[in-house]
């Protein structure tokens, strides 16, 4: 499904030049699950910007699902981001004045979509994720943990292929960490791919696959055994 190589992105020019990705090569496959890892400023966020089409390379090719990227208009990389990507943010990212249901809508008014049919979809995908008595509260009114399960309603109303998932977990109490990451691995046993963001190990083993970044660069990848081991193989 997604396929880079030699991805790079510098920030800056000259003297002043920061290389946040270098010459980075992977892929990921239909309906995996993967983690990346790596401390701050290794390059994580730069590259799932990249991958959602909200920033671009300075060099190196980004193929989504047999479409080279690249090479897109703004409008043709909009039309991506809202119809084959779904982003969950480790700040969740709710419009403070409107209630969940009103929140997890948004994604489908610039689709046009019809008010009655945006809700029906709204109250589904809330109800999906437990949340169906708390859908006409504010973001004000609702825990961290009801606020990231929002979030990914939000990120399923439009049938995503992928989820960007960026320190989902980031925020949270134990407890609600592990309830959103179920939620995760429920919705890629369903199909969804997703890539997503950590500095926990504990929740980077929930992926299939666990890609370590240090200054821009991979420098190991991991396959995760369904059983809890795991397998370097780079």
């Amino acid at each position: 499904m997604i396929q880079v190589e030699n991805l790079t992105k510098i920030y800056g020019k000259g003297e002043i030049a920061v290389t946040a990705l270098n010459q980075v090569s992977f892929s990921v496959r239909e309906g995996e699950f993967v983690a990346v890892m790596g401390p701050s400023g290794s390059g994580k966020t730069t590259l799932m910007n990249i991958l959602g089409c909200l920033d671009s390379p300075t060099s190196g090719t980004y193929i989504l699902s047999g479409t080279d990227v690249i090479n897109m208009t703004d409008k043709e990389l909009a039309r991506i981001r809202n119809r084959k990507i779904g982003f969950i943010f480790q700040t969740f990212n709710l419009l403070p004045r409107l209630t969940a249901l009103k929140n997890v809508e948004q994604p489908m008014i610039y689709r046009g979509i019809r008010r009655k049919k945006r809700e029906e979809t709204a109250r589904k995908y809330l109800t999906e994720v437990g949340l169906e008595d708390r859908m006409h509260h504010l973001p004000n009114e609702l825990s961290g943990g009801q606020k990231q399960r929002v979030a990914i309603a939000r990120a399923l109303v439009n049938n995503p292929d992928i989820i960007l998932a960026d320190e989902p977990t980031g925020n949270l109490d134990s407890r609600s960490e592990k309830d959103i990451l179920n939620i995760l691995t429920d919705l890629n046993k369903k199909g969804i791919t997703i890539i997503m963001v950590t500095h926990n190990e504990k929740v980077a083993r929930y992926a299939h696959r666990i890609v370590y970044f240090h200054d821009g660069e991979i420098v190991k990848e991991e396959i995760v055994n369904a059983g809890g081991g795991s397998i370097e193989t780079g």
